[in-house]
């Protein structure tokens, strides 16, 4: 397969790398994409980790023989903290772009010093999100916030399911914190499903902050190891979905498609 043929691969445990694949395609609009969705490993957050690791690098041998990418996309927080490492040293050849909380930017963007990690319970726990807490943020106060249930919810208020108000204000309440008169001013959203409910978060929350989406720099690092193609620009239909139980639902194609994806 030539370079111009070879597609960006945007692999997550579900449908929130939809997120990022969005802001690729904005950035990449002569690249085509293959969007790999974990449907039968998901959620993450009830895996041991040595099982995922082994897992997603079992997984990456699969995709890279059948779709011969230019690139991948960890569009996952959980995946990419866990087995990013692995998955380099397993395919050196590949350039894989990850995800990580912003941290980072968070840290400089803030100005009460009160900044809210919200993620998986072991995105939170990791190494690799204290390791960016200490490098980036010890100025600050991090306070994590790790929500077993949110992933799942995003999942069904994207696929137009009901999900109570309730349930959503009780997993962000702990991000909203008060100490001496500062209060929280930016929650980091630590997974890429969250952005598809951030509109029900700004809703609920206490006052207001700002909801850090990493999406579109996930994407301009993904464009910057990429050489832009001229004259080549690859219509929507050829874009495709591939999800690991094979047996995607109504809904899921149908999210799929609204997204310009074919479902394989």
């Amino acid at each position: 397969m030539s370079s111009e043929d070879q597609p960006v691969l945007v692999f997550d445990s579900g449908i929130g790398g939809l997120t990022v694949l969005r802001e690729a395609r904005l950035l990449m609009p002569e690249r085509r994409f293959v969007y790999v969705a974990d449907d039968a490993g998901f959620p993450y957050g009830g895996w041991a980790e040595d099982a995922l690791r082994d897992r997603i690098v079992r997984l990456f041998a699969d995709l890279l023989r059948d779709h011969d990418p230019a690139l991948c996309i960890i569009a996952c927080n959980t995946a990419f903290t866990l087995a990013g490492t692995a998955l380099r040293a397993a395919y050196p050849d590949m350039p894989f772009v990850g995800t990580v909380p912003a941290i980072k930017p968070a840290a400089e963007r803030t100005r009460s010093g009160q900044v809210s990690v919200l993620a998986t319970p072991g995105t939170v726990q990791r190494d690799y999100t204290r390791d960016l807490i200490q490098s980036f943020a010890s100025q600050c106060h991090v306070n994590l916030v790790g929500s077993p249930r949110l992933a799942r919810m995003a999942e069904a208020y994207v696929r137009g399911l009901p999900v109570s108000d309730e349930a959503v204000a009780a997993e962000i309440a702990p991000c909203f914190v008060e100490v001496g008169g500062a209060r929280t001013d930016i929650v980091v959203l630590g997974c890429t499903h969250y952005p598809f409910i951030a509109n029900v978060f700004r809703r609920l929350a206490p006052w207001p902050v700002d909801w850090l989406d990493p999406a579109e720099a996930i994407a301009r690092r993904a464009r910057s190891l990429l050489p832009r193609l001229a004259d080549a620009l690859h219509p929507a239909e050829d874009d495709t979905a591939r999800l690991t139980s094979g047996q995607p639902d109504f809904a899921t194609r149908r999210l799929m498609n609204s997204f310009g994806l074919k479902v394989a």
